[in-house]
């Protein structure tokens, strides 16, 4: 209670002196880190929907070429977690399937004496083992062979095997591309988290500092078209350009832009999230800048003004750690 009494206490120009104060603790809370931290066989708190994870972690070990992460990353691409997907090309379910894919490749994963596309029970199984046969199919082709079995789902073997690696397809390649950097979100850190580089958290938390007072736009990205006004993900997003990494636009995709710290792993400049189901990450609604002291600078709802507010809330979800790709 005496930490909120002084920031209500604070006029804005203290706001600002102690934000200041931040800013700089930024580098001392960095000084002595050991450096990146490993990836595990698990997968990060909450980062699939609690109805999969299980499969996901079971199955995401099928073979060396997968991972519970990497194939986290691959269904949350291909479909959003949406068992009921369905694509212009008729790819189906949750692992995005075609219909003669399935037919071949497709297995009765939960033993009902039936595979079904729909059934996430069956898909998942079907993803992690279709992966693990296309790595087979291009393990002799040139390159990186995840990113060669990666490249196989979405174009399929022979187009890999053709390129002697991922195709020049734009979609292939992007596929890839997104698959690889996202991965590192789904999985769970060991018992250091990397940090982006100490300057560009100072940065990043420095530009949210500036907008202090903005009037809340939903949808606004800080533009001129927006009078300089942002919403809460547009004002994370704009941050982070600052120093060169570069986030998706709204709050439940950019938990994916990084690792997660614990609560008391957080350092300033980590992105906190809060949503309206605590174990489900599509549920996310909010997104500030964390500042230090239990503290985040955010930009709140139409109507109020971009401000420095506690983080401890009953909807506080987690913290993602924004890293560079």
């Amino acid at each position: 209670m005496k930490k909120v009494a002084l920031v209500v206490g604070l006029g804005f120009g203290g706001v600002a002196f102690f934000m200041a104060l931040l800013v700089v603790g930024v580098y001392g809370a960095a000084a002595g880190l050991l450096g990146p931290g490993g990836k595990g066989g698990q997968l990060a708190r909450n980062s699939v929907p609690d109805a999969y994870a299980g499969l996901v972690q079971e199955w995401g070990n099928l073979c060396p070429e997968l991972t519970p992460a990497r194939l986290a990353a691959q269904l949350n691409q291909e479909s959003g977690w949406n068992p009921n997907a369905q694509s212009h090309a008729e790819a189906q379910g949750i692992a995005q399937f075609i219909p003669g894919t399935w037919a071949v490749h497709g297995i009765d994963g939960n033993g009902n004496g039936r595979a079904d596309v729909w059934d996430p029970e069956d898909a998942i199984p079907s993803a992690a083992s279709y992966n693990c046969k296309l790595a087979q199919y291009v393990k002799d082709v040139p390159g990186d062979p995840v990113n060669n079995m990666l490249a196989a789902y979405n174009a399929g073997p022979y187009a890999v095997i053709q390129y002697s690696g991922v195709p020049p397809y734009q979609e292939t390649q992007h596929y890839v591309r997104v698959i690889r950097a996202a991965e590192e979100s789904f999985a769970e850190a060991e018992a250091e988290v990397r940090l982006p580089p100490s300057e560009a958290a100072a940065r990043a938390v420095h530009f949210a500092q500036e907008q202090l007072g903005t009037p809340y736009l939903w949808g606004g990205d800080g533009g001129p078209e927006d009078d300089g006004r942002f919403d809460c993900s547009g004002l994370t997003k704009a941050a982070f350009e600052q120093v060169g990494i570069e986030l998706p636009r709204v709050a439940n995709d950019q938990w994916h832009a990084g690792p997660h710290p614990g609560r008391e792993e957080l350092l300033p400049g980590d992105l906190v999230f809060f949503a309206t189901d605590l174990t489900d990450s599509r549920s996310i609604h909010h997104v500030g800048i964390y500042v230090g002291g239990g503290y985040m600078i955010d930009a709140p709802y139409t109507g109020a003004e971009i401000r420095f507010s506690p983080i401890d809330k009953p909807d506080y979800y987690g913290a993602t750690r924004p890293v560079a790709t």
